[in-house]
């Protein structure tokens, strides 16, 4: 097998969104974009108490992308303008389609905020093509026991198939572009191979502990957690220097011109007016503070 050779690898700077700090991989000064993924904020963790909570984000809309979770740690209310509404707990991953448009709530349920804990997790924006941007909106949320879940030769590498597929065993999450997402726990010591497609953009990013990548470049916390590889190889080794969770995502490009505004994702500045007029219209449907 031919490893892939690693592009670049970055640190994962903090950011203010309001009252949020979070890391932001990208966009960057340096990474606009790693088509076909838009953007990636890895939130938390957050000690949230009655006292405490700005992780509660109430109703907003998005068009043109797929915004997607994934909760580590604590449990989120997800209510939506489709009407749905379920609790998302550690381990899950809801995956919203939102197309021609949705409106969407998040935040920390009122019984976790009373009895308090902590909150973290991904989320990252999925970049649609442009002819899927106008499609009906959906929901996905797949539970964190519902998984397939491949275990290395040495029992040290538990990798969780999210959306597309690894060694003939598949995601629970159902795509509209070719994509791969796989959550990866490893325990110091454990060594997988992860293997997919070259057409895709590949990247890797750190959550928490030391990995080392193709026998070479490690990553770890505030020194490199970001690794974005180059299309040459058949995929990457792990080999983990302390117990450690990365996220793995691979996307076949989309190689169209992008323009972004807020929470929508489009291919040009028209489009993004007619979103903004859209929403206030109410075309994008309504959704009530809770």
């Amino acid at each position: 097998m031919k490893l892939n050779t690693i592009k670049r690898a970055g640190r994962s700077h903090f950011v203010d969104m309001g009252p949020i700090r979070l890391r932001q991989p990208f966009p960057t000064q340096h990474i606009e974009m790693i088509d076909p993924f838009v953007l990636l904020h890895h939130y938390g963790p957050y000690d949230i108490s009655e006292e405490n909570n700005p992780f509660a984000l109430g109703p907003h809309p998005h068009r043109g992308f797929e915004p997607i979770t994934f909760l580590v740690e604590g449990e989120q209310l997800h209510r939506d303008s489709l009407g749905n509404e379920s609790i998302v707990k550690a381990g899950d991953v809801q995956w919203t389609t939102a197309g021609r448009g949705i409106i969407h709530a998040e935040s920390p349920t009122k019984e976790f905020v009373k009895k308090g804990g902590t909150i973290e997790g991904i989320q990252l924006w999925l970049n649609l093509p442009s002819e899927k941007k106008m499609i009906e909106a959906n929901y996905q949320h797949a539970k964190h026991e519902e998984f397939n879940v491949i275990t290395s030769e040495d029992k040290k590498v538990a990798t969780r198939i999210i959306a597309g597929e690894l060694d003939n065993t598949y995601g629970k999450i159902r795509t509209q572009t070719a994509v791969n997402a796989f959550m990866i726990d490893a325990k110091v010591g454990g060594e997988q191979l992860i293997v997919y497609s070259n057409s895709h953009h590949g990247l890797l990013y750190l959550l928490k502990g030391k990995v080392i990548i193709n026998n070479i470049e490690a990553l770890e916390l505030d020194k490199n957690q970001l690794m974005e590889f180059q299309q040459n190889g058949d995929g990457f080794s792990i080999k983990a220097e302390e117990d450690s969770k990365l996220l793995f995502l691979s996307g076949a490009p989309i190689d169209e011109s992008v323009a972004t505004y807020g929470p929508y994702v489009m291919n040009s500045q028209t489009e993004l007016l007619e979103a903004m007029r859209d929403y206030q219209m109410g075309k994008m449907g309504f959704l009530p503070y809770s």
